[in-house]
């Protein structure tokens, strides 16, 4: 099972007008549901004018061959985490939140462990990844979790069976572990259900009409969108995963949303549309992600661009669908989205090359 990672049908036209000579970005598209066996793949990608352009590729539903919903909507998995984040930074430039401040200080008593002491890890080691809090996610059978639901302590109770990964502050490693404690602390702070605070602090406040954090016991995708599928291994059948219990991922990765909306979102924030300078700053400082070239902040990640410097944004994978996007500081913004999670590195590589490709043309 997946909730977050760094990690043949008819092909439908760009809405937008035809250009001269191919467009690079439809056949990006084309080439992941040809080459790479992936159902479908839509994108959304905004010039530094604010012109929009959206693609589908493949079908919406293996079984029907119905055709894929322009702009639909798809679980994005990990790009949850920088609505979360953006929540926690709100709240410590409202002074409610310290970044500075141990989990103990907000959560006495919840995170416990073999080899982990909740009176050093810091709020600002859960949104970077740098706490060693171990990862439950591979713990999770995927027949298991498509219909259970799980509480926020039920995924911790699973996290908790294993040793802390290293001290906090000492390295950088994924894991939801650390987005679920602070989905933990956003509520106690708050006093409210952290759906309901990500809803009013960011979805109504910038716009996002197709965006939103599915209610307990809420399976299914509620507007337009291709099916998601999963299969197991590469020689495995793909199965319909469309339909899941998202509480797995929780303030990890439970949101629904669309390319368009993600556009939106992250081109709001880099404008400081949701943040105060100072916790924008905060957010966008990095450190490295091995010798990738890439950097994790606070909920936000950038990638190094193959014409000059980085994008903004954050990927996401949970189970039938994978989308990878983020925006420039110019203004240009991308959000492609397929789905199925690939079965190897090379698949996801080449979807984000897609991503470089919209940014760079």
């Amino acid at each position: 099972m997946v909730v977050g990672a760094l990690t043949i049908g008819v092909l439908a036209p760009p809405a937008a007008s035809a250009a001269t000579g191919p467009d690079t970005v439809q056949q990006g598209l084309n080439a992941l549901v040809r080459s790479d066996g992936l159902p479908a793949a839509l994108a959304s990608v905004k010039d530094r004018d604010g012109r929009t352009r959206t693609y589908t590729a493949g079908v919406g539903d293996l079984a029907t061959g119905a055709k894929v919903p322009r702009d639909g909507q798809v679980r994005i998995g990990s790009s949850t985490k920088t609505f979360t984040a953006v929540v926690a930074l709100q709240l410590v430039g409202e002074g409610k939140l310290d970044l500075d401040a141990t989990v103990d200080t907000y959560l006495p008593g919840v995170v416990r462990g073999q080899g982990i002491d909740e009176s050093r890890i810091k709020v600002r080691h859960l949104l970077q990844h740098t706490s060693g809090l171990p990862e439950y996610e591979h713990l999770v059978n995927d027949d298991i979790f498509q219909h259970r639901y799980f509480e926020p302590r039920d995924l911790l109770d699973i996290a908790f069976r294993q040793e802390s990964a290293f001290d906090p502050g000492t390295k950088w490693a994924y894991s939801n572990t650390n987005y679920v404690v602070a989905g933990l602390i956003i509520q106690k702070v708050t006093g409210r259900p952290l759906a309901e605070v990500i809803d009013q602090r960011v979805v109504q406040r910038i716009g996002l009409r197709h965006t939103y954090f599915p209610a307990s016991g809420d399976m299914s995708i509620r507007e337009a969108h291709p099916k998601g599928y999963h299969r197991d291994s590469a020689a495995a059948p793909l199965r319909d995963m469309t339909e899941i219990d998202p509480s797995v991922a929780w303030a990890a990765g439970q949101m629904i949303s669309t390319n368009s909306d993600l556009n939106r979102f992250y081109t709001a924030l880099l404008e400081g549309r949701l943040l105060p300078e100072a916790q924008l700053a905060q957010m966008r400082t990095t450190v490295p992600i091995g010798d990738t070239g890439a950097g994790y902040g606070l909920g936000l990640m950038s990638r190094p661009l193959s014409c000059g410097g980085v994008y903004w944004g954050h990927g996401g994978d949970i189970p039938g669908y994978e989308s990878r996007g983020g925006v420039t500081e110019d203004g240009r913004a991308v959000s492609v989205a397929v789905t199925a999670v690939p079965t190897d590195g090379a698949a996801t590589r080449r979807l984000e090359s897609v991503v470089d490709t919209a940014l760079c043309r």
